[in-house]
């Protein structure tokens, strides 16, 4: 594996502290990820922690008939509190990580994960910081599920991956659909409604999104 750049590092984590930097240099691996592939599965006994350099990742639950469910997106600068969670108690991994796009991804061992929160504040914070935005994000997420209908919550999933990867989604009705439990047509007589209201366009492989507040 190669070791990650000192300048991507700093660009994408500008927060730690010069000796952190150089023990992230020394210790740790890059990995490139292609689109499509796991990062973490199901049952897995994760031995590092995931920080995310470049690309887009997908953390979600899988059930047996291979429903999923959306728990959170990673960007550049972040890390995946659920891998924390797993190396720190030495658990199985509860969640399922892919790659939206290419992607290259920083494993730190997990006994330097945990020397690192004594060991330094930016560190610390940082993981803290993590756990807190990963937390705000799952009680959205629940709330979209609880409180609100189907048309809401697939315009709560749009506004989100907008925020993530841009106006231009790349996912397949099916796609949408398997994420939102829901059925293809269903989602598609739905996001015809959006087209309708100007929010949107639908093109033959991708959603053009144009204002979401028109909704």
């Amino acid at each position: 594996m190669e070791i990650p750049q000192k300048d991507d590092i700093l660009k994408q984590f500008p927060q730690f502290e010069q000796p952190l930097l150089e023990e992230i240099l020394k210790h740790s691996t890059i990995r490139q990820v292609e689109e499509g592939e796991e990062v973490m599965r199901t049952g897995q006994y994760i031995r590092s922690t995931v920080l995310l350099l470049s690309g887009l990742l997908k953390v979600y639950r899988e059930d047996d008939e291979g429903n999923e469910f959306l728990m959170y997106y990673l960007e550049p600068g972040n890390a995946c509190a659920m891998s924390m969670m797993c190396t720190a108690r030495d658990e199985q991994s509860q969640i399922m990580a892919k790659a939206v796009t290419e992607a290259e991804v920083i494993l730190i061992p997990s006994h330097l994960s945990e020397q690192w929160l004594a060991k330094y504040k930016s560190w610390h914070n940082f993981v803290i910081a993590s756990y807190r935005q990963r937390f705000e994000e799952l009680l959205q997420t629940l709330d979209s599920i609880a409180f609100k209908g189907l048309d809401e919550r697939l315009l709560f999933y749009l506004k989100r991956h907008v925020k993530v990867s841009g106006k231009e989604i790349r996912l397949s009705h099916q796609q949408i659909a398997l994420e939102l439990n829901s059925s293809r047509e269903v989602i598609s007589r739905l996001l015809k409604k959006l087209e309708q209201t100007g929010a949107i366009t639908l093109h033959r492989n991708y959603i053009e999104v144009h204002d979401l507040e028109l909704v």
